[in-house]
């Protein structure tokens, strides 16, 4: 009986000095601890598991045209590429950064790029500007201009189709982006977060 009552005395008196020297038992294995908040996952969010796409349209000067990539204020970012003979898709990124959505066709055409996509954020509304021709690396003028706008979730774009113009050279917001202006010389275009662009 004396030898049982010794060994719980010391039993006990191994627990208290373990509490004592930070309550941790060093014979119990710690699981790891769970991943901080703040800290971005390595795991991409659900629907952002793609590489982030290049135009497959060789450039050998400076910058590059045939891509652009922009990011808003939240973390994400936003980037299009051409894809020859098939037209401008987009891709975005979750806040994190940690991988992008499948690449999304914005306009579909067998007609060449031209020199310059063009992308700028007003708060969480991204705008595009993209013009194809026929001969545009030649330095024919566009054949078809596209404006196009998305704004949210970025999962909807919607485009306006313009032909035989220059292309549009300068954008501007209103209303913290829910209102876009697309102008080149005296011509504009309007696009509304709730009317789009004029039918």
């Amino acid at each position: 009986m004396r030898m049982k009552s010794r060994q719980a005395l010391a039993g006990m008196l191994v627990l208290l000095s373990v509490t004592a020297c930070g309550g941790e038992d060093p014979t119990v294995a710690r699981a790891s601890p769970a991943p901080s908040a703040s800290k971005p996952s390595a795991t991409p969010a659900k629907g952002y598991s793609y590489e982030l796409r290049k135009s497959d349209i060789s450039w050998n000067g400076t910058g590059d045209p045939y891509n652009d990539l922009v990011e808003l204020d939240d973390g994400r970012r936003v980037a299009m590429h051409y894809r020859r003979g098939s037209g401008l898709y987009e891709q975005h990124s979750d806040p994190q950064g940690n991988g992008w959505t499948r690449p999304h066709l914005i306009y579909g055409t067998k007609t060449e790029a031209c020199q310059g996509v063009h992308l700028k954020a007003f708060g969480e509304t991204v705008t595009a500007v993209a013009d194809f021709g026929v001969y545009c690396s030649d330095g024919e003028p566009p054949m078809e201009s596209i404006a196009a706008v998305a704004s949210g979730d970025l999962r909807t774009w919607d485009h306006h189709l313009t032909r035989s113009f220059d292309g549009w050279e300068r954008v501007s917001a209103g209303d913290g982006g829910k209102e876009i202006i697309f102008r080149r010389g005296s011509s504009t275009l309007q696009w509304s977060r709730t009317g789009g662009f004029p039918r």
